[in-house]
Formats: C-alpha cells, structure tokens, sequence
C-alpha cells in the first residue's frame, strides 16, 4: 500500500514518525481512492495524510479538544510571548501557501476584551494548517520530509501549550 510505504520511508529518516496509524479500507468510494493516516503528537494533536490520485494532503492538527484543552489553547495565545510565538508560526505558515483551518467562534471568547491583539486566534477551537503536494512530488520522500518538518513547530506549540501540564512535561522529556 502507497501510505504504509510512504510512512515508512518517513519513519526511516526521523523516528518521530514511527507511531502512525492507517485506515483501512471502508465500503464508500471515498476511502477506495483516498488512503489516510495520522502520527499522533498528543493528546487531539496529530500530523494527518491523505493520499490519492492527485495529491498528499498533510495537515497538522489540533482538533477534538475538551473545555480542558480550549481553556489552555486559549491562555497560551492570551500570553505575550506564547501568543506572539503562534501568530508568527501561523503567519508564516500562511505565507507560505498553507491553509489554516479550524472552527471558529463569531466573537471573542468571554474573559478577553473584543480588542485584544491576538483576538483572531482566540476565536478558534480547533487549528489546523495544511498543504497540498502534487503525486509527481511524493515519489521521493525528501519533499513529504520537508513539508512535515515544515510544519512541527505548530505540532510542537500546540503539544506544549494545549496539553495538561504532565502531558506537555512527559512530551518534552521524551523529545530530548
């Protein structure tokens, strides 16, 4: 199968992307001609694929979180310096011909004032920032490697900012 060979590949020039998961196949034509998988970071934290005749779709991903993780999520991007941190990864992402996702509120969440200069991120509840790489460019695994270590910053924020304080210590003893 094209993703366990691609994932393995990847997990051979980075042991981070060792733990991944593949779905099988299901009875709709969408997982026939769409093959996805994840590498769990933490917690409602994952780097996600999605292959198929035209492209590679990967997106990295804080989605699903509980009351718990919204409430960290937003005291980080509320700070100066975590905030200021994500809204330049964010930014930079953009620029770079990322699509940001996630579900957003319409206001400013109760506890921050409406003009708070983060007040754009504030709003979501989930994040996510995606790229498309054509077929042709995923036959070899250096531009898969590039656009996933392209986005691990993001992973790393979300994993160090929107997981409970022994998730996030537990991340970072394992990642030294």
């Amino acid at each position: 199968m094209p993703m366990i060979d691609l994932l393995n590949d990847l997990a051979d020039k980075d042991s981070w992307y060792e733990d991944f998961s593949v779905w099988r196949y299901g009875t709709t034509a969408f997982w026939w001609q769409n093959q996805c998988a994840v590498v769990r970071v933490a917690r409602n934290i994952y780097i996600g694929f999605r292959f198929n005749l035209d492209s590679l779709r990967i997106m990295a991903a804080w989605q699903y979180a509980d009351p718990e993780q919204i409430a960290l999520f937003r005291a980080a991007v509320a700070a100066d310096d975590s905030g200021r941190m994500l809204e330049r990864l964010v930014a930079s992402l953009a620029t770079d011909d990322y699509k940001i996702h996630g579900d957003l509120m319409k206001r400013v969440p109760r506890g921050f004032p409406a003009d708070h200069p983060r007040a754009s991120l504030l709003k979501y509840r989930s994040l996510s920032a995606a790229r498309e790489l054509e077929s042709d460019g995923v036959r070899d695994v250096e531009p898969v490697y590039r656009t996933c270590e392209r986005l691990r910053p993001l992973l790393d924020w979300f994993a160090g900012h929107a997981v409970t304080a022994a998730v996030g210590a537990a991340l970072a003893t394992s990642s030294q």
